[in-house]
């Protein structure tokens, strides 16, 4: 396995872990969010799903485009944290200045990670398609 490889394989497993702990977070929270807001239950049960599925994908046919989609998830989730934690959302103003709360503060430590490790991935596995058919093309001119 070259360099490339190996990065892209552990840059794949740290967008992985990421997002499983977004899942976990959410499912921790999901039956108060139920109960308080459903609205809010209902996003969390998207962000779940979303992830779910990015995470399999990751597994299974890992592009430039799926850390791309992990990279705005994320995004998405974390900008809705700090809409509530700001401005409040309707129905769930309770959560306003609520920065420090253990839970909150594990799911924007795994959102941000993902964020900037789906970058990172995104970058590494463009830069290797470009190298693959620069090389391709050499290939090609070799034989013709």
């Amino acid at each position: 396995m070259n360099s490339t490889n190996y990065r892209m394989v552990m840059q794949g497993a740290a967008v992985m872990l990421g997002l499983a702990g977004i899942i976990a977070v959410h499912v921790l929270d999901l039956q108060g969010k139920m109960e308080e807001v459903p609205y809010l239950g209902f996003a969390y049960i998207g962000a779940i799903i979303a992830s779910g599925v990015l995470l399999v994908l990751i597994a299974t046919r890992p592009s430039r485009e799926v850390f791309l989609a992990c990279s705005a998830l994320s995004a998405a989730i974390l900008g809705g944290f700090i809409v509530n934690r700001t401005v409040g959302m309707p129905n769930a103003m309770d959560d306003i200045g609520n920065w420090f709360e253990p839970l909150g503060m594990l799911s924007v430590v795994c959102e941000v990670f993902v964020l900037v490790m789906g970058l990172v991935a995104a970058r590494t596995f463009g830069q290797a398609s470009s190298s693959d058919e620069r090389s391709a093309g050499k290939r090609v001119r070799v034989s013709a």
